[in-house]
């Protein structure tokens, strides 16, 4: 029986692709993967975590479409996206001999994602993609808007490119076996968007995300889809970010990037976690500056509160100096002219775009958020 399926559509002219969502898919992916093919072969690259739940199923989808594939199976975790993850992954490519026309699945999470995405875009100047995610955050969030990066020592993210899949599946059943703290990662990305414009999401987030978090079937599929809308509507408008839209998925991404940094961009903080802490930061900055209400800063902080996410440094784990913070924030890919745009608030759902504030006021602001 054929699964009951939502499509949606990146807007992007020539280079637009559909996400489909919906229950089962991963047992279909076959069907929906064949028709890109130029030759009936693929390559899957995944992480061991992933690997063992799905890599099977993920196999006989495409085997049953007579799909032939190979696989590279990476270690789990933040620290494989590196530059020795993607060296080893492009000589794998290499090595298996992808063509430009071939379609890489990158079956997993965010870092699987971006890994896969990034190499695409430089093996052979560039072949194609499909996103399978099976973490909430990259089901929401990264697996839709082509940003592709590794990380270096000087900062997450800074080693990148802009590279479209050619389609997203997502199959909101692989949440299942999804770790709580990993869902409460992306269960931020979710509320993000309810943040940055959407008021309306919020207070829905806020009476449904306990039974999101909790398994309910119709939360998750209804966030996802809202979720991926939004991205997607934001992608089309300005995919490249050169014109301040884009920019504003950035929310809490500055502050939580510092954090992620402050951690060595490690297990201590997952990069959804980092972002539900510095959303919190970002809004009581903006109320510290007299930009939004401390009520409703102390909205924001009391919602992640309550689903166990970060909201605040000391729940994090930080306990550094705010200099110290800013000097993290100062090697953000989005600093121009010396000066970094933060994304601030006028309220719930009212997100703006400023470089009003310099470094120097955001690291007495985290000093005073630290004592």
């Amino acid at each position: 029986m054929e699964t009951a399926m939502t499509r949606l559509t990146v807007e992007l002219g020539a280079r637009s692709y559909p996400i489909l969502i919906g229950e089962g898919l991963l047992d279909e992916l076959g069907a929906h993967v064949a028709p890109l093919l130029k030759r009936p072969r693929t390559m899957i690259v995944t992480d061991t975590h992933v690997a063992d739940a799905y890599l099977a199923k993920v196999g006989a989808a495409l085997g049953a479409e007579g799909i032939s594939f190979s696989s590279l199976v990476l270690p789990a975790g933040e620290a494989t996206k590196s530059w020795e993850g993607l060296a080893r992954l492009t000589e794998w490519l290499i090595g298996e001999g992808v063509e430009r026309s071939d379609h890489v699945i990158a079956l997993g999470g965010g870092v699987i994602g971006d890994l896969v995405g990034f190499a695409c875009s430089i093996v052979k100047r560039g072949c194609a993609f499909i996103q399978v995610p099976t973490t909430l955050l990259a089901q929401v969030d990264s697996s839709v808007g082509g940003k592709t990066a590794i990380n270096v020592p000087a900062g997450k993210n800074l080693i990148g490119a802009f590279h479209q899949p050619a389609l997203v599946v997502i199959d909101p059943a692989t949440l299942t076996t999804l770790p709580r703290r990993e869902l409460g990662a992306g269960y931020a990305e979710v509320v993000k968007y309810g943040l940055i414009d959407d008021a309306d999401f919020f207070a829905w987030c806020e009476a449904n995300g306990a039974a999101l978090l909790a398994g309910d079937t119709a939360a998750r599929a209804y966030a996802i889809a809202h979720s991926v809308a939004a991205k997607a509507r934001i992608v089309a408008a300005d995919e490249r970010e050169t014109q301040d839209i884009r920019a504003l998925l950035n929310l809490g991404h500055s502050f939580g990037h510092a954090l992620e940094a402050e951690t060595g961009y490690s297990a201590r903080l997952l990069h959804g976690e980092a972002v539900a802490a510095g959303m919190v930061l970002a809004h009581r900055f903006s109320a510290a500056k007299g930009l939004c209400s401390a009520a409703d800063a102390e909205r924001v902080r009391a919602h992640l509160a309550s689903v166990d996410l970060p909201h605040s440094l000391a729940s994090a784990g930080i306990n550094t100096g705010g200099a110290a913070l800013a000097a993290h924030m100062a090697h953000d890919k989005k600093v121009r002219g010396g000066k970094l745009p933060l994304i601030l608030t006028r309220g719930i759902g009212q997100s703006f775009i400023t470089d009003e504030y310099g470094l120097d006021s955001v690291a007495d602001f985290l000093d005073a958020q630290a004592a």
